[in-house]
């Protein structure tokens, strides 16, 4: 019951808001479109004021600098697609057949770590 209760007042005041930004259009065009202006590069201004005193400060650039190679390694791995480039197929023409190499696979970073088997029970004596 409360939430319709602040949505109403809400809805009343945009409505008035949105009458008076087209009133004010048509009878002080210019001194809407200058107010309009100076307000988003207030905004601009704010936001970049905000974004490069505490957002940007979080990230140092060590840690950009891993986060994009990392990106760039999941991409050469998994040939990911750009989904804003256009692809055309192009029919292909057949070569005569030779033989195919093979491609060698780069060793992935992981290491082993050797466990305790040697110190494990002999499950078959139980």
């Amino acid at each position: 019951m409360t939430r319709k209760s602040i949505s109403i007042p809400v809805l009343i005041i945009l409505c008035l808001a949105a009458v008076g930004l087209i009133s004010q259009l048509f009878t002080n065009t210019a001194n809407f479109f200058s107010s309009l202006f100076v307000s988003i590069g207030v905004g601009i201004a704010i936001f970049a004021v905000f974004y490069f005193v505490f957002i940007r400060k979080r990230t140092s650039p060590n840690e950009m600098k891993k986060y994009k190679q990392a990106v760039k390694q999941s991409k050469a791995k998994y040939h990911q697609v750009q989904p804003g480039k256009n692809t055309t197929t192009t029919p292909k023409v057949q070569q005569p057949s030779s033989p195919k190499r093979k491609r060698n696979k780069k060793a992935a970073h992981l290491r082993v770590i050797d466990g305790n088997k040697h110190k494990r029970k002999d499950r078959a004596s139980f």
